[in-house]
């Protein structure tokens, strides 16, 4: 009798082992996954165009986030197709306030795309580490033309 209690004692040690085994193994590799999917860098790039806004916002996490509007496709005449918008977020907060000094003006950032956004780096995957470079609009962009209406109509 004692013998088959030590024998189921010996199989109860035995598969603790294995599942804590498998159990740690899982472990890693989920963290290994999650630190892949948050902290490696998928993707770093340079984007031109308008910047719309760089706002410091959040609830729990403050975190700076910003609009970039780029020109379309012919965007200067009729027919031309749509501008697209950068979503981005930005880590440092000596670029975030340089940023909110240069609304409005055509801005290159330096950024570096994630798989997956983490609430204290910001809500968005694109996050700006530098500015490229920042020039102002051209006078002649920011003026509206006159149209060119015969005098006989007039």
């Amino acid at each position: 009798m004692v013998e088959k209690v030590e024998r189921k004692e010996r199989s109860r040690r035995k598969w603790r082992k294995i599942r804590n085994f498998f159990l740690l193994i899982s472990l890693l590799v989920l963290f290994a996954g999650g630190s892949f999917y948050y902290y490696f860098p998928f993707a770093k790039g340079v984007k031109s165009g308008q910047l719309n806004y760089v706002v410091y916002k959040g609830v729990l996490f403050k975190t700076y986030e910003g609009k970039l509007i780029q020109s379309g496709i012919w965007s200067e005449r009729d027919g031309g197709i749509q501008s697209n918008e950068f979503v981005f977020s930005v880590a440092d907060k000596a670029v975030a306030e340089q940023l909110m000094s240069a609304g409005g003006q055509t801005v290159e950032l330096h950024y570096t795309e994630y798989l997956g956004a983490i609430p204290w780096r910001g809500s968005s995957h694109y996050v700006v580490d530098r500015i490229v470079s920042i020039s102002p609009l051209d006078s002649d962009e920011k003026k509206e033309e006159e149209p060119d209406i015969p005098s006989e109509i007039m």
